[in-house]
């Protein structure tokens, strides 16, 4: 029986493959297949040649399924996914989206607060096997999360509590963007939206020393942490 080897990632934007999900999967014998429901992409339910699925970060309001009706559309996909046990990671919007389909709280912080740039989170007890020791990521989000029923809250920063979540052993929540290289993070630098002057939010100084810093360490953690959640095949 073939083993599965396809990995969905369902993207909310336009940037180049060339994040560390895609790095890790073409490395590791998986095939990417890239959806874009927001330009149209149908996303099929997961079949037997599905090993694990990724919902990208991106700019748009979880709960504005209305404006945004491709959301229901990944929504439903969410939804088998977690049916069927496919393992499935959602970043930043991705995870809004998980908590949001599990009937938790989505939305900005009082006080227009946004973290950009690279921001050290902490593990809870319950996230120690998760994520062992406090490391700095790279953030670009104003909107959190609630921590889902039946789910466990794995890691938060000073300014946004919620970083991670679990619920059960295969889906898992992220605030933050570790699946951002350095190339990747100064593309944002640049893009218009760059939220320059919010509160919360780094100057381009020091987002260039903490990246620098810290960037190495968080592409080993998360490596480590995608070989585990999807495991490790012999390229083909």
């Amino acid at each position: 029986m073939t083993k599965p080897n396809r990995v969905i990632l369902v993207s909310h934007g336009d940037d180049p493959p060339d994040d560390r999900v895609h790095t890790f999967l073409a490395t590791s014998g998986f095939e990417p297949v890239i959806r874009r429901p927001f330009a149209g992409d149908t996303l099929d339910a997961p079949d037997g040649s599905v090993a694990g699925a990724v919902v990208y970060g991106g700019k748009y309001e979880v709960y504005e399924t209305g404006r945004f009706p491709f959301l229901n559309d990944e929504y439903r996909f969410i939804d088998q996914c977690m049916k069927r046990d496919v393992p499935l990671l959602g970043i930043c919007q991705g995870a809004q989206q998980i908590a949001f389909h599990l009937g938790a709280k989505v939305g900005p912080l009082d006080g227009d607060w946004s973290e950009f740039g690279y921001y050290r989170i902490e593990p809870t007890e319950a996230g120690k096997d998760f994520l062992p020791s406090p490391i700095h990521v790279s953030q670009s989000h104003w909107h959190t999360f609630g921590i889902p029923d039946g789910a466990e809250r794995l890691a938060g920063s000073d300014l946004f509590p919620n970083q991670a979540f679990r619920h059960g052993p295969r889906t898992y929540g992220l605030q933050f963007h570790s699946e951002v290289t350095i190339e990747g993070f100064r593309r944002w630098q640049r893009a218009p939206w760059a939220p320059y002057g919010k509160p919360g939010t780094q100057t381009r100084a020091e987002q260039d020393a903490l990246m620098h810093q810290h960037d190495a360490t968080q592409a080993e953690w998360f490596y480590g942490f995608l070989g585990r959640l999807f495991g490790q095949r012999i390229p083909e």
